[in-house]
């Protein structure tokens, strides 16, 4: 007797459970924006901390992005000029990794 085979034999197809067909989001004719038909309802309650209430208030304009950099940069890799100093990552890196196992001792 093969596996799967039932004693009477029979040779049909197997039964496959059918279910619901999800309910899909209706489409705009012109525009293709899906709107979904309904909304869904809040299964998860997020609590911030003093820290990411004051941070979120703050506006998170802190002048660190520098479109002009970014502008010089994208156009040094365009042009094959951009080069990487690997000694200042790697150096970045352990003061960073150094930082983090000092700050992770201080808690303990």
């Amino acid at each position: 007797m093969k596996i799967g085979n039932s004693p009477e034999g029979s040779a049909g197809p197997a039964k496959v459970e059918q279910r619901p067909a999800a309910r899909k989001p209706e489409v705009s004719g012109t525009n293709d924006i899906v709107r979904q038909t309904s909304t869904p309802a809040a299964s998860t309650q997020v609590a911030l901390s003093s820290t990411a209430k004051l941070a979120a208030s703050s506006g998170g304009d802190d002048g660190s992005f520098d479109a002009a950099k970014v502008e010089r940069i994208s156009k040094a890799i365009s042009e094959g000029k951009f080069t990487v100093n690997a000694n200042a990552i790697a150096d970045k890196l352990v003061a960073n990794a150094q930082e983090l196992v000092s700050a992770r001792a201080n808690k303990h």
